[in-house]
């Protein structure tokens, strides 16, 4: 596929959500372009039909004007990194000067300029950039993603549990499939523009209830395991996570904890006509990679 022929860029195609949204695009027969950093190490993305991969980097403007060169509709991902707000505003200054028309951001539940939480206020800082641009918009806000859970694969296939500074938290988490699905609507289809959708899944969790509906898909038992914050940053840390990103996972637990983020909305079927994943869907879909 010629770059002439894409009219869709979206970035962060090899993270749960994006490849889930190359996927959606790939399947619906829409031609599309997907930002990488590195074309010649994303084998499987590059094997879906429609596809046409190009080098960017969020922190290069010249990549980012090439990737966006031509494109109307940009899907815009950055990972959770203390440089996500310099480089959602590299990427809406980029996307502006290229001329593109809509921006769909995936931007979390609860984003606040004024929250405690770092990720909330920076997704909320690349909302206001895209307001500000003057470009039409769709801000896509979900909860806790249900694969999130796979970040726990190895400590819960050797030892059946899994831990986090949770308490009793109920926690409306959502499928990325379905993120996708709400990301892919709303870049192919008109309608979506002006529109911020929460996106959560059907019901709100403990991760304790997560665990016992983990253990009847698996058919044996899975523990949710609460442990103090300072537990958790220390795990966060053994396990390889920057220091700025453990610090904001904490803040995203502690928002979880004082009941913030519990409600279930109307999101994926407003944005897809179509009602959002269980979390029993998801423990039996993905029941393989826990076992």
């Amino acid at each position: 596929m010629g770059a002439t022929d894409a009219r869709i860029l979206i970035s962060g195609a090899t993270g749960h959500v994006g490849s889930e949204l190359a996927k959606a695009l790939s399947q619906k027969g829409v031609r599309f372009r997907a930002m990488v950093r590195s074309a010649g190490r994303t084998p499987e993305l590059a094997s879906l039909p429609g596809i046409e991969l190009v080098n960017g980097d969020f922190d290069d403007r010249e990549t980012l004007a090439r990737a966006l060169n031509g494109v109307e509709r940009a899907f815009l991902l950055t990972a959770s990194s203390e440089r996500a707000e310099a480089q959602q505003r590299a990427f809406v200054d980029a996307a502006r000067q290229e001329g593109v028309r809509l921006i769909v951001k995936l931007s979390q539940w609860a984003a606040d300029r004024s929250s405690p939480v770092r990720f909330l206020r920076s997704h909320a800082a690349g909302e206001a950039a895209i307001r500000d641009s003057g470009m039409a918009y769709t801000f896509l806000r979900p909860n806790l993603f249900m694969q999130g859970l796979l970040g726990f694969r190895s400590t819960i296939v050797a030892t059946g549990r899994f831990f986090a500074a949770a308490g009793d938290a109920k926690i409306s988490v959502i499928d990325v499939r379905d993120i996708a699905a709400a990301a892919a609507a709303a870049l192919v289809e008109r309608g979506h523009e002006g529109k911020v959708y929460d996106l959560t899944g059907p019901a709100a969790l403990t991760h304790a209830e997560m665990a016992t509906q983990l253990s009847s898909a698996l058919g044996r038992e899975v523990a949710f395991v609460d442990v103090s914050p300072e537990v958790m940053r220390a795990e966060l840390l053994r396990a390889g996570f920057p220091q700025w990103q453990a610090d904001g996972l904490l803040e995203d637990y502690a928002h979880y904890r004082r009941g913030e983020a519990s409600k279930v909305t109307s999101g994926v079927k407003d944005a897809t006509g179509t009602s959002p994943r269980t979390f029993a869907d998801f423990a039996r879909d993905y029941a393989p990679a826990f076992s």
